[in-house]
């Protein structure tokens, strides 16, 4: 499923009337629950005629109020598979290719998807959040996305200070949400079937005034009506289970922005690690200078 219903929404947004736009209002503000009644108790909710609502499903492309509620419940279905009810529908097609090859080529297709997909204007926005919260930089994610804030986690850590990996929900994250204001930012990975303890973190973490920058699937975590800045990849594989490779290649994508547009204070610290790491013979090419030798060449660049 390459667009959603959220999508067609906004996209469609500014060549609405005023009466399909507050339908569109009422959709988005209770997703993907809003289109699932009758288009009658759509057009009551938004406070509309029942053709209103029908005028819109057919601006969007659907042949009818049916056609655009079985597209809905597609993406409900989607959003709730589980690796279980994934088995069978994702087995290896064919005697050809081997699984593992078929699995590395549909990686690549939601590869070439997000790098379609055109989210400059929201990594930029993410990173100017991050480099320029006063607080600190929190993160967290889910059972297996928690990897993903970790390695986030490192990479931000050397262009500012205050970057804590959170792991994933647990009784210390908790006691931490009483240091949450409205001077830190808190980065979430959330991705289907999502978490409620995440969830619950980030909407708490928002009422306290933190700012949310959510990392999620194309159908969104919940959490996409709290946070500030969502960027969705695509996960779909041939496998039971989603890809995170789409993700792990967004997060570098973040790093790399932060990177080009690094102010002196970043690359200050970054020297500064450097210069600690050389000292502590962290990496092997450091061990010559701990010795009294040369040791490695600053680089210029990084």
């Amino acid at each position: 499923m390459e667009q959603t219903i959220r999508d067609m929404l906004l996209a469609a947004t500014p060549a609405l009337t005023p009466a399909e736009g507050r339908i569109t209002q009422a959709l988005l503000a209770e997703y993907p629950s809003a289109g699932l009644g009758s288009a009658s108790a759509l057009a009551r909710r938004a406070g509309v005629s029942d053709p209103t609502v029908l005028r819109l499903v057919g601006k969007l492309g659907f042949q009818g109020f049916g056609d655009f509620q079985a597209r809905l419940l597609a993406e409900v279905e989607a959003r709730l598979h589980s690796p279980l009810m994934m088995m069978e529908a994702k087995k290896p097609v064919g005697a050809g290719a081997p699984a593992s090859a078929q699995y590395l080529a549909s990686v690549a297709i939601s590869m070439d998807r997000l790098a379609a997909s055109s989210q400059e204007a929201l990594i930029g926005r993410a990173a100017r959040l991050i480099m320029s919260a006063k607080g600190c930089v929190y993160l967290l994610g889910g059972r297996f996305s928690r990897h993903l804030a970790g390695m986030l986690s490192g990479y931000l850590a050397q262009f500012r200070d205050g970057v804590v990996d959170l792991g994933e929900v647990g009784s210390r994250t908790v006691d931490q949400l009483v240091d949450m204001s409205k001077a830190d930012v808190l980065i979430l990975f959330d991705y289907r079937r999502y978490q409620n303890d995440t969830m619950r973190y980030g909407e708490q973490a928002a009422e306290r005034g933190a700012h949310l920058i959510l990392f999620t699937d194309p159908w969104m975590s919940p959490l996409a009506a709290r946070a500030e800045v969502t960027l969705t990849c695509p996960v779909e594989a041939q496998s039971p289970f989603d890809t995170m490779a789409p993700a792990l290649a967004q997060i570098e994508a973040l790093t790399a922005h932060i990177l080009g547009a690094a102010r002196p204070e970043a690359r200050t610290r970054i020297e500064a690690l450097e210069a600690i790491r050389a000292e502590n013979a962290v990496t092997m090419d450091a061990e010559p200078a701990l010795r009294g030798g040369p040791g490695p060449k600053p680089s210029k660049d990084f």
